[in-house]
Order: structure tokens, then C-alpha cells, then sequence
């Protein structure tokens, strides 16, 4: 990927979490999915991957900020 990825964390129903590093791209077609049924593909770091959307509960994304220490 030649955009810089950003951490993700997919939660599904029963309690499963996949944490992936994608493009900001890819972030944002995974959310216009969400609520729909059927599978999305999503191109990760380590390669595609394909998911339920009716099956995911939250996608927490971490921000681009650097934090460096103890505090917030």
C-alpha cells in the first residue's frame, strides 16, 4: 500500500476482535459498508481479507496522533 496504514480493530458478535493495519481508504469503504449484509473485502498489510458485515459489532480505528509518555 503506498498510503501510510492505520491501526483498526474489528469487533463481531461473540467477542472475536481482527486487528488490521489498512489505508485510510480502505477504513472508510469498510464503514460504508457496515449495516449492510453479505461479505466486504478489505486490503490489509499482511493481505486481503474478507469479513461478514452482518457480523461486525464495532471497528474502533486509533488516531493518527503520536503520543509519547504516561498521561493523555
Amino acid at each position: 500500500m503506498a498510503q501510510t496504514a492505520r491501526r483498526i480493530s474489528i469487533g463481531f458478535q461473540g467477542g472475536q476482535v481482527l486487528s488490521l493495519r489498512v489505508s485510510d481508504e480502505q477504513l472508510k469503504s469498510l464503514r460504508q459498508a457496515l449495516g449492510s449484509t453479505g461479505w466486504h473485502e478489505l486490503d490489509s498489510e499482511d493481505g486481503p481479507v474478507r469479513l461478514d458485515v452482518a457480523q461486525v459489532v464495532y471497528v474502533r480505528a486509533e488516531s493518527d496522533e503520536l503520543r509519547v509518555g504516561f498521561g493523555a
